[in-house]
């Protein structure tokens, strides 16, 4: 396998799952008695241009279909997020009803209602159909495509250009990511600006996040690689933010190449310091991840193995990606992990892909008392122990396994 980004024949691995699921290919009754397809989950380093990426075994059309189960309005704390951004980027760019601003991967509207709200046009591109009705249901006008340069193009064509074009955890799920970046430097006005958020790899090494690993994950993202992917597709990076999100993201701010517009932040430079110092140009950085990753599978295991020799009751919350990761590398199935609820209806009564562990409506967790409620989507923990801190009354308690197990 070449490079994405350079086509550096990739020889270093940094981890390797074994095989699984496409993480978001949730089974149905129907589909329950049907084989599943298990692809190879293998993470490969470039060690020319330092882009981490999951060895090609399939395609964006085939993760991305119509019965894509992931809707981001379904968790409060990303709603925040989103609002919050918007009324930055409002304020940062004086942006108001004469101005364009175009999100790709705009899934169901949940941050360009908050644009629409304002009054400031906008047009959203989403490629799965469940989310896209979403948000037309929201009246936002949704493109439903894959966004590509020749996209970008034929919107250009038809009198689309962005003040401000919005990529929010999507610059990791492009399998071409240099077509990916030059179809935003198409798109931009020649003073726009591009801002993109993705899990940062730093964080997910130095923190053992390794179940955000998953095939739709095309490519793992460090300021470093990402600077050399947008300069030699046209763009530079002016300004990054650290941001809580997912683990510990990044929110880059691009623009034309010498447009001159934005001077570079010393907060560029001092990450960039940063990675350098922590060894993301180095082969050596990424050898002990996969150890460690495997501590966190034996780990679990016999968290669940010894609980169910007491007799406890054991649950998840959150039918999430980076859970089927941990589920199925781990060896998980409902003999040790009963079922997991999901406030997302259209999860609920399906099955984790994989494991084949039921998705249930929350209130099972206040008919059933489990003694433990194990939160997958580790990210969102707070917002979880709040919702269910009812459990605490027979005396439930919570579990994380990431970045090593945890009872809370």
């Amino acid at each position: 396998m070449n490079c994405r980004h350079c086509g550096t024949t990739l020889s270093q691995t940094m981890i390797d799952l074994g095989s699984a699921p496409p993480s978001n290919a949730y089974l149905t009754i129907q589909t329950l008695h049907l084989p599943e397809q298990w692809l190879p989950l293998k993470i490969m380093v470039c060690n020319q241009c330092w882009l981490v990426q999951t060895e090609d075994t399939t395609t964006a059309e085939m993760l991305f279909d119509a019965d894509y189960a992931y809707y981001s309005s379904y968790s409060s704390t990303w709603l925040n997020h989103a609002k919050q951004y918007v009324e930055d980027m409002q304020s940062r760019l004086s942006l108001n009803n004469s101005s364009k601003v175009i999100e790709v991967a705009a899934n169901d509207g949940y941050l360009l209602q908050y644009v629409q709200a304002l009054g400031i046009p906008c047009l959203g591109i989403e490629p799965t159909a469940g989310t896209a009705a979403a948000a037309r249901e929201k009246g936002i006008p949704i493109i439903e495509d894959f966004f590509s340069q020749p996209l970008a193009r034929k919107l250009v064509a038809q009198g689309y250009q962005a003040d401000l074009t919005i990529a929010n955890n999507v610059l990791a799920h492009v399998p071409d990511i240099n077509d990916f970046i030059a179809g935003f430097h198409s798109l931009l006005k020649p003073q726009g600006v591009a801002t993109f958020e993705f899990p940062h790899l730093l964080r997910l090494i130095n923190e053992n996040q390794f179940d955000t690993i998953y095939h739709e994950h095309f490519s793992y993202l460090s300021l470093t690689a990402t600077q050399r992917i947008f300069e030699n597709n046209g763009l530079v990076i002016f300004d990054v933010e650290e941001l809580p999100t997912h683990g510990g993201s990044l929110r880059v701010f691009a623009q034309k190449k010498n447009s001159g517009v934005h001077a570079t932040s010393a907060k560029v430079f001092n990450l960039l310091k940063r990675e350098m110092e922590a060894g993301i140009s180095s082969p050596a950085y990424y050898t002990d991840v996969q150890l460690r990753a495997n501590q966190v599978k034996n780990d679990l295991l016999s968290f669940l193995i010894n609980a169910k020799k007491q007799g406890k009751l054991i649950v998840a919350y959150g039918a999430a990606a980076k859970g089927n990761t941990l589920l199925n590398y781990s060896g998980v199935r409902p003999d040790l992990l009963s079922y997991v609820v999901d406030q997302n209806p259209e999860k609920q009564g399906k099955f984790m892909p994989g494991s084949r562990i039921p998705i249930m409506d929350p209130m099972h967790i206040k008919i059933d008392r489990p003694d433990y409620v194990l939160i997958l989507p580790w990210n969102i923990r707070q917002e979880v122990v709040q919702q269910l801190d009812y459990i605490r009354e027979w005396g439930g308690q919570f579990v994380t396994a990431i970045p090593r197990i945890e009872i809370i």
